[in-house]
This record gives C-alpha cells, sequence and structure tokens, in this order.
C-alpha cells in the first residue's frame, strides 16, 4: 500500500488534493511534492490540500507542507489546508505554523476564502 494516496478534483479554478495516509520521510513526502510541481507547472495556483485522510505527518512531511507553500506563493498563487485531524494540529500549533497556513474545517468556507 502506498504511504500516501492523493486524488485531485476540481471545484471552480481551485484544484483540491483529497489526501490519505501518512506524509512521512520518502514516499510520502517526494508524492506531496511531485503533485505540487505538477499543478504549478500545469499553471494551477489555487490549490486546498485536504488532510482529512491523513493520519500521520513527520517532520519531514512539515517540511514538505512548508515548501509547498513557499513554492506555491513564489508562483503568486495560494496553498490553504482542510480538515486537519487533531493531532496535525497539534503539530502545527507546537511547530508554530498553524499561524502561517490558512486553515479550514469546512471545504465550502475554505473555497469561499479563495479570492
Amino acid at each position: 500500500m502506498a504511504e500516501l494516496n492523493i486524488s485531485e478534483r476540481q471545484a471552480g479554478d481551485i484544484t483540491i488534493l483529497d489526501m490519505s495516509g501518512k506524509v512521512t520521510l520518502g514516499e510520502g513526502s517526494v508524492a506531496l511534492r511531485t503533485a505540487i510541481r505538477r499543478l504549478l507547472g500545469e499553471g494551477k495556483k489555487k490549490l486546498l490540500l485536504n488532510l482529512g485522510g491523513v493520519g500521520y505527518i513527520d517532520s519531514s512531511g512539515i517540511g514538505e507542507l512548508v515548501s509547498s507553500f513557499t513554492a506555491v506563493n513564489k508562483e503568486e498563487g495560494t496553498l490553504k489546508l482542510l480538515n486537519l485531524t487533531q493531532k496535525i494540529q497539534d503539530l502545527l500549533a507546537i511547530t508554530k505554523l498553524l499561524t502561517v497556513f490558512d486553515v479550514f474545517d469546512s471545504e465550502s468556507d475554505a473555497l469561499n476564502s479563495y479570492k
């Protein structure tokens, strides 16, 4: 079984990545990086990561979220997070990254937040 499964869907001009599994050193963080870079290459700049199915993320996964965020910002895009589990929310809070990301519990709220 793959560490991380990513499926992609569109809501207007927003690309939603539904993620399930683990975002950890190795396969998981590489899969995320590859997906983000590919979308940017396709000119898709409004990205929403749905982490509802992600049970575990390690420091390397957190690092990958941050570098994805940076890469998207550099292209003048927007990367937001949806459906964080309590564990991931706590991890982001501890690492002071909760303030960096726009985080949503509701997909409709998240979609409405894109300009």
